[in-house]
């Protein structure tokens, strides 16, 4: 497919090597107007937003990626196979299992449990384990140890449902050791594998399944700076 596409107006040479991804396109907007200097917009298409900049000299992308594995599945296929991108780094938010995790705290996702087909389109003979790339995970905890901002690594599930009709989910996930729940990890993996590409998800806790806490839309949106600052220092590494 030639460029643009039907879901990003941008042109080849517009996006840097590495993108950020949150979900939400207005957090990517804040990102750009927040942290990066001489920032262009390269696409507004279905107000996906997508920015590119400059963070401490080093170009920099962020672009939103929706919500679920089909919406950042289409948007991390291209940025990989038509835009030349080599790295993207999602910023997103999850809901808790560990009792160890509050709101505010920073997951690094080394792996990616999930519950989606997603993985049936690639024709694989076996289950398939999405994992993060070690180098830019490694940089990621180097960067937060630098900032002086707590993470916990280990493993997610990437849902396809929100509203799950299963009452028993999450309660077995977490027997797992399973972390948290989010949406979008696993699909983000497994693209960056059939690529031969990078990827890493980096979550802020928004909310917690079994103890009285939880985010407002605001705060979702504006109030996860830790997290984008150890993203943003990961991707000038990498």
């Amino acid at each position: 497919m030639s460029v643009p596409t039907p879901h990003n107006s941008a042109q080849k040479g517009d996006i840097a090597k590495t993108v950020l991804m949150p979900g939400d396109p207005l957090r990517a907007k804040y990102i750009a107007e927040t942290y990066l200097s001489d920032v262009k917009c390269f696409n507004s298409v279905r107000n996906m937003l997508g920015f590119t900049g400059k963070y401490k000299g080093h170009e920099v992308s962020v672009m939103g990626g929706g919500m679920g594995m089909p919406s950042v599945g289409i948007y991390t296929y291209e940025l990989f196979n038509f835009y030349d991108v080599d790295n993207i780094i999602r910023i997103g938010s999850a809901g808790a299992y560990s009792k160890d995790l509050h709101v505010m705290d920073v997951v690094i996702a080394m792996g990616a449990c999930t519950d989606s087909n997603y993985v049936s389109t690639f024709c694989l003979p076996g289950y398939y384990a999405p994992i993060a790339d070690y180098g830019l995970l490694s940089k990621a905890v180097d960067a937060a140890g630098k900032l002086e901002i707590p993470v916990t690594v280990g493993n997610i599930v990437s849902s396809d449902v929100f509203y799950s009709d299963n009452p028993e989910f999450n309660e077995k996930w977490a027997k797992m050791g399973v972390l948290g729940v989010e949406m979008e990890a696993a699909g983000l993996y497994m693209n960056a594998a059939r690529a031969g590409k990078k990827a890493l998800c980096i979550l802020t806790i928004s909310d917690h399944f079994y103890l009285e806490e939880k985010l407002s839309t605001e705060e979702r949106q504006l109030g996860f700076n830790n997290m984008m600052k150890i993203a943003l220092e990961t991707a000038i590494c990498s």
